[in-house]
């Protein structure tokens, strides 16, 4: 069994290391960098299934390191959680296949209510109506699932989470966001503790700079 193990690992590991990192990437800073931070906008996230689990993670990341971001249900919006995204929102939507039914629809809809909506898109088909109609398309490497069957979302769902990550990581570092920042929206648990240490002692030091 522990062998087993060690091979979805190294699978796992494999696909994370073959994700394609193209000029995508930073086309897509550049697009949450500019409707959110310069118009004042927000990051709408979206997906269905694990693809809306893993959207959700990195909406609640974005948010804690100073990108303001939501989670949008895609099926809650066509009754009326639509209403949250506004004209200088970005849409940030995961699809494996590129081709989920409701994301097409959430789509369609939100181009009705604010007509050229940028579109960030993270799918496994790149040949899909999602990723054709992005402004940026990132592609995972649609590497093959671990599980057994070949049919739950397994490597394709921890290569959509390292994506997610090198965005997040990316934003923090062109808006300068520091560990006093982080201490004002993670108050509590470790983290929060962790958080304002670190912005003391650098208060400290820059003190003692200043004399």
């Amino acid at each position: 069994m522990k062998e087993a193990i060690r091979k979805v690992i190294e699978q796992e590991a494999e696909a994370i290391k073959s994700i394609p990192v193209t000029d995508n990437f930073v086309k897509a800073v550049d697009l949450i960098f500019e409707r959110v931070h310069k118009k004042k906008g927000k990051l709408v996230a979206s997906g269905m299934g694990k693809a809306g689990q893993i959207a959700l993670n990195i909406a609640t990341t974005l948010s804690s390191t100073g990108t303001p971001s939501v989670f949008l249900h895609p099926s809650d919006s066509q009754h009326g959680d639509l209403g949250v995204v506004q004209e200088n929102d970005v849409l940030f939507l995961i699809s494996n296949s590129g081709k989920t039914r409701e994301i097409i629809e959430l789509v369609e809809l939100a181009e009705i209510l604010h007509p050229g909506l940028p579109l960030i898109v993270i799918s496994g088909n790149p040949e899909s109506i999602l990723a054709k109609s992005a402004d940026a398309f990132i592609y995972t490497g649609n590497p093959s699932e671990v599980c057994p069957l070949g049919l739950s979302p397994t490597t394709s769902t921890t290569v959509m989470t390292v994506i997610g990550d090198a965005l997040v990581v990316s934003l923090m570092n062109k808006i300068g966001f520091t560990s006093e920042e982080y201490a004002k929206r993670h108050h509590g648990g470790y983290l929060g503790d962790k958080s304002r240490l670190q912005a003391r002692i650098l208060k400290e030091e820059q003190d003692k700079t200043k004399k």
